[in-house]
């Protein structure tokens, strides 16, 4: 597979995973993400959804793994890692008829910011390894 010209985002998170190919069908299969490009040796992708972008790592080499301490699941204690869709029913339907572990269900919710209520329809999923996924659609925005 050739690469294909990338317009990189300023922000890409790297996900270590325990087994990159579960991994890699989760994001492929049920999320909907295109595989930019991957490296199958070194258990590595690059994932492209709707502009969204992340990479997935199964670590080979030990001297390479970029973590300040031990990976136990739930990994990405702390994090969850907001993406835009433009259909979140289909996406929230795929996760739930796939089996995956959802952590907050489809909901519409309202976030005052700066006098005004902007909105979204959302969840959150669990990725195989517990890092928690929150996909929305925007709803506009409303006066307080």
């Amino acid at each position: 597979m050739t690469p294909r010209l990338l317009n990189f985002s300023p922000l890409i998170p790297e996900l270590y995973c325990s087994d990159f190919q579960r991994s890699l069908d989760f994001y492929t299969k049920v999320l909907g993400f295109l595989v930019v490009y991957i490296r199958k040796e070194e258990r590595f992708a690059f994932l492209e959804r709707e502009g969204a972008q992340l990479m997935l790592e199964q670590t080979v080499n030990l001297e390479r793994i970029w973590v300040s301490g031990e990976l136990q699941y739930p990994f990405g204690r702390g994090m969850s890692l907001q993406m835009r869709t433009t259909d979140v029913e289909a996406l929230y339907k795929k996760c739930n008829d796939s089996g995956a572990k959802l952590f907050l269900p489809l909901e519409k919710k309202w976030y005052q910011v700066e006098g005004k209520l902007l909105g979204n329809y959302q969840f959150i999923v669990h990725d195989p390894d517990g890092y928690l996924l929150r996909f929305s659609q925007d709803l506009g925005e409303k006066e307080v």
